[in-house]
């Protein structure tokens, strides 16, 4: 149900029980006034109910004057409560000055007379309600003001999540291109000192000339050749040699973690082999830093042109550790992925644990690019 069909419905239900009082009060007598100003007092009085959340000031000096003619005090309580729970300090100090009002003011009419112990029960009982109800805006209040702080720091967590993913994207384009600096300057250095001995030897025989040629096309497919290497191999891989999966689990089992291998690909082309071994180390690292004590399985199986690993750990057996960490490690490696043209997903696993799981194209072992 909405919050607004809510307040629709307690504000009926009030009304409806403020007339069954007012029909109590005329029928008992609880005022000394005629029994038709106690209905009429009495039903502006329940009236006056929904008032107090637009109007709480105007909701209790209704209800002030009709508890005092009709004895209904219900409009007044819930009247005062809404005063204290959302008016000003000034404004609720005149509201319990009403209230109390009205409640001497009852007193007066039904006994004639006022003492001075009616009007401080009279006090007490207005003082009471209105500090109940600020007590508790209070409180609500505080409860607004911390979700309102927590609301703000997860935005901000989302935010600096977001800046040290886009960060980590950065460094691995950024790294990829110093590399392809690397490797096209040298050949392109070539190019040009091979085109500067033709320029510099215009009369050189026409065999000179051919070979020069020669040496220029080839230096430029190999520039060629050097650019798709760098483009296949670093978008899916770190400098070093791609290894063996099963010296990556036996590491982790070295370091005390229970890791099982299902490795149903065979051997795979270096530049896939990178890549899957890069998932694997991180998500084992994962699951030790997160996990620890928990059992990690580690699956890899071929199809349609395409290598699939996952990563899945039984959740945490002891309280995580207490390690450092840049929180973009698998942002950076979904990027490092997402360049060969594979994919990674990361997430809770619905049996439980923690489930990484990369699909990787089957790539060319001399361009890194996707085999066809």
């Amino acid at each position: 149900m909405s919050p607004s069909r809510v307040r629709v419905l307690v504000d009926t239900v009030l009304v409806v029980v403020s007339l069954a009082l007012t029909v109590m009060a005329v029928r008992g007598g609880w005022s000394a006034v005629p029994a038709g100003v106690v209905a009429v007092a009495g039903t502006l009085g329940s009236a006056a109910v929904p008032l107090r959340r637009t109007h709480p000031t105007t909701a209790v000096s209704v209800a002030a004057a009709a508890y005092a003619l009709s004895g209904n005090p219900l409009p007044l309580a819930v009247g005062l409560w809404a005063a204290a729970a959302s008016t000003s300090a000034r404004r609720l100090v005149a509201s319990v000055a009403v209230a109390w009002a009205g409640l001497v003011g009852w007193w007066w009419i039904d006994e004639g007379r006022l003492d001075v112990d009616d009007a401080l029960t009279a006090l007490l009982v207005t003082a009471a309600v209105a500090g109940v109800g600020a007590a508790v805006a209070t409180r609500r209040d505080l409860r607004a003001a911390r979700d309102a702080e927590s609301a703000r720091e997860a935005r901000q967590r989302a935010v600096e999540q977001e800046l040290r993913t886009e960060q980590a994207r950065a460094d691995e384009r950024a790294r990829i291109a110093r590399e392809m600096h690397d490797v096209l300057a040298h050949k392109v250095s070539l190019i040009a000192l091979h085109a500067g001995a033709l320029e510099v030897g215009p009369g050189a025989e026409a065999d000179q000339v051919r070979d020069g040629a020669v040496l220029i096309r080839v230096t430029a497919r190999e520039a060629l050749d050097d650019l798709r290497a760098v483009l296949g191999v670093l978008r899916g891989a770190d400098d070093e040699p791609p290894g063996d999966l099963a010296a990556v689990v036996a590491e982790a089992v070295r370091a005390g973690q229970l890791v099982t291998l299902h490795d149903d690909a065979g051997t795979l082309p270096a530049p896939t082999a990178r890549v899957v071994h890069r998932v694997a180390r991180e998500a084992l690292t994962n699951a030790r830093k997160h996990a620890p004590g928990g059992r990690a399985t580690v699956s890899v199986r071929r199809d349609d042109g395409q290598v699939t690993v996952t990563v899945d750990d039984s959740g945490p057996q002891r309280p995580a550790l207490d390690l450092p960490g840049s929180g973009s490690g698998l942002a950076g490696l979904a990027e490092r992925v997402r360049l060969v043209g594979g994919t990674l997903d990361a997430g809770p696993d619905p049996g439980g644990g923690w489930r990484v799981r990369a699909v990787v194209p089957w790539l060319d072992e001399r361009t890194g690019e996707p085999s066809r």
